[in-house]
């Protein structure tokens, strides 16, 4: 079974410890149901108790590595057993890490064919079918990418991510901690879609409100696409957001006192600080682009900081993770 979160109050209506449901995907019939999830949604969750970790990957984008090789981004990735194997020593190396992450995210590109794009029924069957096997006390967290809801969305592409999926926007707490993920594509280019980013907007701004009256211990946004990749002042790029929109965005996350945003998209290791904002960028499960290696982030909450490093699979499947990083989650 795989367990993913939707949000029951789209415009944080309800209280933000409850406004999710779960859907367990079973690729026979797909039933909705309460499940998995929600024990991190209960009111207990909201409470500081200590430091823990979850891990964060991105791109495991079933396809892109044979476009990539053969230089047909736009319509080759005809195969994909290679990233089948990495998300596949992914999720067992995460299976064997004691004691157990407190839930894995990906940040989004969970397949390369875009909506409409030969394949992409196919590759969501085999990512499916991969995540399946991610250990059931591990909750799975789905970030939505650009090739998920494509370039420019409409409400049909995100209501497919929606049905496919679950919700492309939502909220969660673990251990005092509230954590945001949003749909970045609304960012981009919401051109055919603008009242879905309204809602997506006022629904962020009743969130950010939460943690500026610091409400929780820390709060952290996930997003596919990265506000920067090194400096807020950097040129626009196709990997990072417009110079104004990242500019309003890093603001306000700085002003609610939001400590991290972690990004997939560059397929290469990144990032930088705004303010006291840190923005982190994690290269790929799946292709890599520049000189880092397929792995993962381990990600470490203490009541004072955010702490993380990334990890070769190679790495985190025959070493696990490294003593000092165990040794924060040691303290009180």
């Amino acid at each position: 079974m795989l367990t993913v979160p939707i949000r029951t109050g789209k415009r944080g209506t309800s209280g933000v410890a409850f406004e999710f449901n779960a859907w367990t995907l079973d690729l026979d019939n797909l039933p909705r149901c309460k499940n998995g999830f929600l024990r991190l949604l209960t009111e207990k969750e909201r409470e500081w108790k200590g430091p823990f970790y979850f891990i964060q990957g991105a791109d495991p984008q079933f396809g892109l590595m044979k476009a990539w090789s053969t230089g047909d981004c736009d319509n080759g990735g005809d195969e994909w057993g290679q990233e089948i194997r990495l998300t596949e020593q992914a999720v067992q190396a995460i299976n064997k890490l004691k004691p157990k992450p407190r839930f894995f995210v990906l940040c989004g590109d969970l397949i390369h064919a875009m909506p409409g794009m030969p394949w992409r029924k196919e590759q969501t069957e085999d990512l499916q079918r991969v995540l399946r096997n991610v250990d059931r006390e591990i909750p799975l967290v789905l970030v939505s990418g650009n090739h998920d809801v494509g370039n420019t969305p409409t409400p049909e592409t995100i209501a497919e991510f929606q049905q496919t999926w679950g919700d492309d926007y939502f909220s969660f707490w673990v251990g005092g901690v509230l954590f945001l993920v949003l749909n970045s594509q609304f960012l981009y280019d919401a051109s055919r879609c603008p009242a879905l980013k309204q809602a997506q907007d006022q629904w962020l701004d009743q969130q950010l409100g939460i943690a500026g009256q610091r409400q929780c211990q820390h709060a952290v946004v996930f997003q596919h696409i990265p506000l920067f990749l090194q400096s807020v002042d950097e040129d626009d790029d196709y990997f990072n957001l417009a110079r104004t929109v990242r500019k309003e965005m890093a603001e306000k996350f700085a002003r609610a006192g939001i400590k991290a945003v972690f990004s997939g998209h560059y397929h290469r290791n990144a990032g930088g600080t705004y303010q006291n904002l840190d923005m982190v960028v994690s290269s790929a499960i799946g292709c890599q682009l520049g000189k880092d290696t397929h792995g993962l982030r381990v990600v470490v909450v203490t009541a004072e900081k955010i702490v993380h490093r990334y990890y070769s699979l190679d790495e985190l499947s025959e070493k696990g993770i490294e003593d000092d990083l165990m040794d924060l989650m040691k303290k009180k």
